[in-house]
């Protein structure tokens, strides 16, 4: 059996100790960010398994199938967060959260496992949920404007995390160098000419003839290759989770027209926008 759940609120936390976890299958109309405080057991989503543990952090996209089979009793932190949470934000002006949540949207792998690959990363994740979960609890004043802040900078570590997994290349012990690399292509996407070859070379020191060589070699993908389909799951995340006109999604992105626009995404996705997201929408 498979029911589906609502989330009525931009974001909600929620902490669970279950033995048993309910014996349906979810499909959720939001993003969740599970993560295991304690116990082990069994994630499964998209018929795929992974063996969870403590410390295990879990991402959980609208288009997943999930459910969790519990050997020894777990503690679930659940953090769930939908499209109004990125609305909210953008328009009290944190528009760099707004970015940094788009990307764990557009990117995220609907593969089983956990996303944190940094291993510095998972201390201060545990430490995070921890201090939520006391806000929670104690209820003091300011509580939930601080719970807020807390969610937006777990949402900028899993970003971070998830950039690490992206390029197929990409593994935890990549140099630092070429995440800061992609981090700035993910920062200036809306502004292509800082996206040239020799400008990123000559922004991050390195020799414009090396560069496109060591990019490819870290990430398996050439630059160009990196920046258009970035640009597509930024295109996917608009047909599917906002209202925005087909030309104004070419204009944010710098596409010269909406017909320049079709055709690119059509050569990548076998059909163009309009008919995407009429077919993948809810």
């Amino acid at each position: 059996m498979m029911t589906n759940t609502n989330l009525y609120l931009p974001f909600e936390v929620d902490v669970k100790e279950l033995e048993q976890f309910p014996k349906t299958t979810r499909k959720n109309n939001f993003f969740e960010l599970i993560y295991v405080v304690g116990g082990t057991g069994i994630q499964i989503i998209n018929n795929n398994q992974f063996q969870y543990r403590a410390g295990n952090l879990f991402l959980v996209t609208p288009q997943d199938i999930h459910s969790f089979e519990i050997l020894t009793p777990t503690k679930f932190f659940f953090l769930r967060f939908n499209e109004y949470y990125i609305k909210t934000n953008s328009q009290n002006g944190l528009q760099e959260t707004v970015r940094r949540m788009e990307y764990i949207l557009q990117n995220a792998s609907h593969r089983p496992g956990c996303i944190l690959k940094n291993t510095v990363d998972k201390p201060l994740i545990a430490s995070l949920i921890q201090s939520i979960i006391n806000e929670q609890t104690n209820q003091q004043i300011y509580h939930q404007k601080i719970t807020e802040q807390i969610v937006n900078a777990i949402i900028t570590i899993v970003a971070r995390n998830i950039a690490l997994k992206l390029p197929k290349n990409i593994k935890e012990a990549t140099g630092e160098v070429v995440l800061e690399i992609l981090h700035y292509i993910q920062e200036n996407i809306y502004n292509p000419k800082q996206l040239k070859a020799n400008i990123i070379s000559e922004h991050f020191n390195i020799s414009l003839n090396y560069f496109g060589k060591y990019f490819k070699k870290q990430t398996g993908e050439t630059l160009q290759e990196y920046i258009s389909n970035y640009k597509l799951r930024l295109i996917e995340a608009r047909l599917l989770n906002t209202d925005m006109r087909i030309n104004e999604i070419a204009d944010e992105l710098h596409f010269s027209d909406e017909s320049h626009l079709n055709k690119v995404f059509r050569k990548y996705k076998g059909m163009n926008p309009s008919e995407f997201r009429k077919t993948f929408s809810k």
